[in-house]
């Protein structure tokens, strides 16, 4: 089977094709976690499950200028989405504060003073917070993404108008088709939000006995 037949059977059923393949990803995960296999193993198993609607999502939205999501902004979308971003930025930032007090006297407590000691645990906790922050502006990169690929394309498996240009991949239709069908706002949710969820789970447990 040549590419451009590969390219042109996956364009027939894009979401088809882009399920079933983090379908399968994702019960070879849940193999990889249950028997133990290395961490580096799952973040590759993981990339693999993600990657299809990743790259076509980045295709599409980079070859779909701005004026086009302004185009189908009314005012009030505009400020709500903003205003929604400074609240949440504003109670991340009073919940860090409060959480890092908290840790703060945590590990003095648990140290009792050793300052080599305290370092240390400072350092293990960053690990566990660091990658769950990561985790969660990851999943609202990828909510804020399938946001402007629902408007830019719709929801329908393969849309017959979109707003996406027409010089996209002008020279190559099936590759076309293919890219805008597996660029789902569904399936770029769901993959994208696996990662998130899986980021968090990247260190081991920490605990601090008082």
């Amino acid at each position: 089977m040549t590419e451009n037949r590969v390219v042109t059977l996956i364009g027939r059923h894009p979401l088809a094709w882009g399920t079933a393949w983090s379908a399968a990803f994702g019960v070879v995960l849940a193999a990889s976690v249950a028997a133990d296999w290395p961490g580096w193993l799952d973040w590759l198993v993981l990339t693999a499950l993600v990657l299809p609607s990743l790259v076509a999502t980045i295709i599409v939205l980079s070859g779909t200028p701005r004026r086009h999501f302004d185009e189908m902004s009314s005012v009030f979308s505009h400020f709500f989405v903003r205003y929604l971003a400074l609240v949440i930025a504003v109670g991340a930032w009073s919940a860090s504060v409060v959480v890092g007090a908290a840790i703060s006297q945590s590990i003095q407590l648990a140290a009792e003073g050793r300052e080599q000691e305290i370092v240390g645990i400072g350092f293990d906790v960053m690990s566990v917070i660091v990658p769950l922050v990561v985790g969660v502006l990851w999943a609202a990169f990828v909510l804020r993404c399938a946001w402007f690929l629902a408007k830019a394309r719709g929801w329908a498996e393969v849309p017959e108008r979109d707003r996406i240009p027409d010089a996209l991949l002008a020279g190559h239709p099936a590759l076309r088709r293919a890219v805008v069908g597996l660029a789902h706002p569904a399936l770029f949710a769901i993959t994208g939000l696996a990662v998130a969820v899986a980021v968090p789970f990247t260190v081991g447990e920490f605990t601090v006995a008082l």
